[in-house]
């Protein structure tokens, strides 16, 4: 359990704020809520993959919640809570682990498609 405090924020490039994470039995979670749930989306997308996953564009809008929410908070005094971070980091691993996902189908494909070619030379 030590290695997961110890990498999960190295792995995520996670501040661990204290405000910003969430507890239980009055331990702090390794990672922010955001970082959680970014966790969260990757391993859901992992469970869905094969049965369901979106294209590109969907997957490209599932990322702006979580960089417009940054950026408003960045640019103004506005400070979201924990919970619309947990949904908005759900939502972006989510979608950038499908374009991951989807750019390798596609160089495969694509290198496949280059092979076959090659022989046919």
């Amino acid at each position: 359990m030590a290695w997961i405090y110890k990498w999960l924020p190295i792995f995520f490039g996670c501040h661990c704020r204290p405000e910003r994470s969430f507890y239980y039995r009055g331990r702090q979670f390794p990672v922010c809520a955001r970082c959680t749930g970014e966790l969260t989306g990757i391993l859901a997308l992992l469970l869905t993959w094969i049965v369901w996953h979106p294209d590109a564009v969907p997957s490209l809008l599932l990322l702006l919640p979580l960089v417009l929410d940054g950026m408003i908070q960045l640019c103004t005094a506005y400070e979201s809570k924990n919970i619309r971070r947990l949904w908005t980091g759900i939502l972006f691993g989510y979608g950038l682990t499908n374009l991951l996902f989807l750019s390798a189908a596609w160089v495969y494909h694509l290198g496949y498609a280059a092979g076959l070619n090659m022989r046919n030379i």
